[in-house]
């Protein structure tokens, strides 16, 4: 493999990326392992023998870890050269972890390499979806709207982009604006519509009076404030769809006039809103574009169901596709090479995700305000109340915890670790007493710890001295992690050098087999935990326009005992 010239290797890629798309249509399990096994063996020595040493037929666990990491490179385009890091990172993590990071990396699908649609097709498409396959013009356009819903909301965050103006056109695309606006509302924004032309069938009668009862606003035209920049932040397209084709009439002729002209006002320096098209940007020719070149250039294309010929000329930041209903005989008779969506996603971007400027990322934090008044007397009560919130929001690892020790070089480190428990004495973890943190710990016997709930918009600081827990105490929580655990712990010297990872494996081989006949395997002598004891925690509460809520927790003598002190600190 790696005596091929570039242009050889360049044909090799290109032959196991369409074989790993008919792995991914044909999941029958014998032609996806024999696939599998053919990749595996074409591919450059340092990827073979990071999942094979030696070389095996492949078990279901090494097949599976050998299909995500596959899909990984499938999508990251076969980078070359830039393989390494991928692969290290990829196979350093669990099972769960790679599914996790290939379904991300799944939505950065590459442009070149799916089906786009001709105008014929897509309404072929649709009559065999509406019937002979069962579907509904009813079900068919909530999914749909669902999906435009969600690919907004992936895009442009409530935070920062909450006023939409959906601007629903007569037919179906407009029935879309008016499910993805009831969804947006849901989301947490604030739609507007503006529905010129409304079609009197029960479908489109009924989305408007859904749309009426959770009061959101509809404007005529007339009504449309002449600076729409100034009244919206993102401005929904959903006037026609594939089918139309012709002149825009009144008065959507003027209102795409207008969103044409959005681009212009921008390069004149002056903010204007996202414009989002769904499936189609409005007085587009369905396969040729924008041919007059003065037509809509939405920063967000949503196609539906597969992309249109059109969308190769889209040149916005942000295209996603949507409509997770094609079933297998559609994707067959018009051999739709369309990209898995990740998770149980409604939507998937099409194209890597635009660079951005790190120095604009921010949040304008929404949430309840922090008052001194509603906290609990001790911090400690105060620290249970706010986990047991960020347990029950379904946080992963809500115990995960930033540790910073410093030695007697007052060099700081930093490391997540997890909080083991928690009582008025303090905040307990374990680790290895010869690792770094330890060692430092010995020097310097005092850290902070660093809680982050981000969904929560929440923070907690605890600063404090830190010492072992009792052996008895160590000794009881050892036994009571898994046994794959407890032979870890005695495998790895933490922090220490070693020549490689098969090193591990082999000890930790060895050290299963000794211990296959034991019931309790010993506790190591150099693990065990450590207990911070508070002398400080704030309680952190992000909120809009940066003014947020910091309560600090300070102890005090009051009368010969240790009460604590609540102060608000400045944002």
């Amino acid at each position: 493999m790696l005596l091929l010239n570039s242009r050889a290797r360049l044909v090799f890629y290109v032959h196991v990326r369409t074989r790993m798309w008919s792995i991914l249509r044909n999941k029958t399990a014998t032609a996806t392992t024999m696939t599998c096994f053919f990749l595996a063996h074409s591919l450059p020595p340092p990827l073979f023998s990071a999942l094979f040493k030696p070389s095996p037929p492949p078990t279901p666990q090494i097949h599976r870890s050998l299909l995500l990491l596959l899909r990984l490179l499938l999508c990251q385009g076969f980078p070359g050269a830039g393989w390494g890091p991928a692969i290290r990172s990829f196979c350093s993590r669990s099972d769960r972890e790679r599914r996790a990071m290939a379904d991300r990396l799944e939505g950065f699908c590459d442009p070149s390499s799916i089906s786009y649609l001709t105008q014929r097709e897509a309404a072929e498409i649709d009559e065999n979806l509406m019937g002979p396959l069962g579907f509904s013009v009813d079900q068919l356009m909530e999914l749909a709207g669902l999906s435009v819903a969600t690919s907004i909301a992936e895009a442009y965050k409530a935070s920062e982009y909450k006023r939409i103006l959906a601007i629903c056109g007569p037919g179906n695309n407009g029935g879309d604006g008016l499910v993805a606006a009831r969804h947006l509302f849901h989301f947490g924004y604030k739609p507007c519509i503006c529905y010129p032309k409304r079609t009197p069938k029960p479908l489109y009668t009924g989305l408007v009076t859904q749309l009426e009862s959770l009061r959101v606003p509809f404007l005529s035209v007339e009504d449309l404030p002449s600076d729409l920049s100034s009244e919206f932040d993102i401005l929904v397209d959903a006037v026609f769809g594939f089918s139309f084709h012709g002149a825009a009439r009144p008065p959507f002729d003027d209102i795409i006039r207008r969103l044409a002209g959005m681009r212009k006002s921008d390069q004149a320096n002056k903010k204007s809103p996202a414009i989002v098209s769904i499936d189609i940007p409005s007085g587009w020719h369905v396969e040729e574009g924008d041919v007059s070149g003065e037509g809509i250039k939405p920063d967000m294309l949503v196609s539906l169901t597969a992309p249109k010929l059109c969308a190769k000329q889209f040149r916005g930041p942000h295209h996603f596709l949507g409509g997770r209903f094609v079933p297998p005989p559609i994707a067959e008779k018009y051999n739709l090479r369309l990209p898995p969506y990740p998770g149980t996603s409604m939507c998937v971007r099409i194209g890597k995700i635009p660079q951005v400027d790190i120095s604009s990322m921010r949040e304008n934090y929404i949430s309840p305000e922090f008052q001194e008044e509603e906290v609990e007397a001790h911090p400690i009560k105060q620290f249970r109340k706010w986990f047991e919130e960020a347990v029950a929001a379904g946080l992963r690892e809500p115990n995960a915890m930033a540790l910073s020790t410093a030695g007697k070089d007052g060099k700081p480190s930093s490391r997540m670790v997890l909080l083991k428990g928690v009582d008025e004495d303090g905040f307990v973890w374990y680790t290895n007493y010869e690792s770094q943190k330890a060692r430092e710990l010995s020097e310097n016997p005092w850290a902070s710890l660093l809680f982050y709930w981000e969904s929560l918009n929440r923070q907690v600081r605890v600063e404090g001295s830190v010492e072992k827990v009792s052996n008895e105490e160590s000794e009881l929580y050892f036994h009571s992690r898994p046994r794959g655990s407890q032979i870890g712990a005695i495998v790895s010297n933490q922090s220490s050098i070693v020549p490689g990872r098969q090193v591990l494996h082999q000890q930790y081989k060895e050290l299963e087999e000794k211990f296959s006949d034991v019931n309790l395997i010993p506790k190591p002598k150099h693990w065990g935990g450590y207990r911070l004891k508070p002398e400080l925690i704030e309680f952190w509460q992000g909120q809009q326009s940066r003014l947020h809520d910091r309560l600090q927790y300070c102890p005090q003598e009051v009368d010969g005992r240790r009460v604590w002190r609540i102060v608000r600190l400045a944002p």
